[in-house]
């Protein structure tokens, strides 16, 4: 049956969900299709269990509704699903389940799957290859060998759930990355609104020597760019450590460079060292997968980079892509239905 409506929003992840929460406060007609069966799927189906906000609640809260009160600063996953559903709730956002877009002209999707990079043999590996989306918590994996690809912060995490359940856990570390605590990181973000960029790199950069040592003869190499300017000029957050590095110093998770083949049960890396594996956990992101030629380049972001990646041509337009975390998918939304608003329903002459 054909339906009729001004605004259709594909997906209702925490972007499509303030999309339409703006709108419906103009009163601006949307329609929200989700192809799973449930909102904020991502967050519900693929996050492992002792995920959190790796930001504090103030840099992550949703258009006209903040946290809580009372709420943790860093918000838990299930209080961050429990705040998604109030959410909806309070701002009457009804998402269409199990509904895909087959084709349309003035509208774009985008989607997200589980990015496992091509290594030599990976294929025969005689043990379990997982993306990071389906782990859940290292309870099964007590007492095996598993290596964990990808040192962001999903990546780290991963590494020390494993070793907190007795994992003989290893890591690969293949690119220099700032490794910095989350009271650095919100001190950080809030100075960035009083100082100029270059400072705020120096301070926390110098506090995070001072926490945590050097940590380049533990394999853990530091970018030369300061940690805030690399989010903003690659959109790659710094590490926050939760208790990884201890870890790591005291020999409980070994670090290794980049996977250079694969042969049976054994990873050979690009140093030449070579290790058994029972299972390999790949946090290495997604793919983004977005239609609508106006808008998406190939690799599934945005051709306009931020700030004016959210709006393009012939009524299209995308949220989350900023490389912003929730603040950005916030901004995006409001952008979004006043752009809308203000083509609906033109200022007075």
């Amino acid at each position: 049956m054909e339906q009729k409506t001004t605004v259709l929003i594909i997906g209702a992840g925490p972007a499509g969900q303030a999309t339409s929460a703006c709108l419906n406060l103009k009163n601006i007609a949307n329609i929200v299709l989700e192809r799973e069966d449930c909102a904020a799927s991502l967050w519900r189906k693929r996050a492992y269990d002792r995920l959190k906000l790796h930001l504090a609640k103030e840099f992550c809260q949703l258009p006209h509704l903040p946290f809580p009160a009372g709420s943790p600063t860093f918000i838990p996953k299930n209080a961050f699903i429990n705040y998604l559903d109030d959410y909806v709730d309070k701002f009457d956002v009804s998402p269409l389940f199990c509904r895909s877009a087959v084709s349309a002209s003035l509208e774009a999707g985008s989607g997200n799957e589980g990015f496992i990079p091509r290594v030599e043999g990976l294929g025969l590996f005689e043990g379990e290859v997982l993306h990071s989306s389906k782990f859940e918590n290292g309870g099964r994996f007590k007492g095996k060998e598993v290596l964990v690809v990808g040192s962001g912060n999903s990546g780290m995490e991963i590494a020390l759930d494993l070793a907190n359940w007795g994992t003989r856990t290893s890591i690969v570390i293949r690119s220099p990355v700032h490794v910095l605590t989350e009271n650095m990181v919100r001190l950080g973000m809030t100075l960035l609104a009083y100082l100029p960029l270059y400072l705020v790199d120096n301070l926390v950069m110098i506090l995070g020597d001072l926490r945590l040592g050097r940590l380049t003869k533990y394999g853990i190499v530091k970018p030369k760019e300061g940690p805030f300017a690399l989010k903003l000029s690659t959109g790659r957050s710094p590490v926050i450590d939760v208790g990884t590095i201890s870890k790591i110093k005291a020999g409980e998770i070994q670090v290794f460079p980049a996977m250079k083949m694969v042969e049976g049960n054994k990873v050979e890396f690009s140093n030449g060292r070579i290790k058994s594996f029972d299972a390999i956990v790949f946090a290495t992101g997604y793919n983004s997968t977005g239609d609508g030629d106006s808008i998406f380049a190939e690799n599934g972001m945005p051709k306009v980079k931020p700030p004016n990646h959210w709006k393009g041509e012939n009524g299209l337009y995308c949220a989350r892509f900023a490389s912003a975390g929730l603040a950005g998918v916030a901004q995006d939304a409001k952008k979004i239905s006043q752009d809308i608003h203000a083509t609906l329903v033109p200022l007075p002459k």
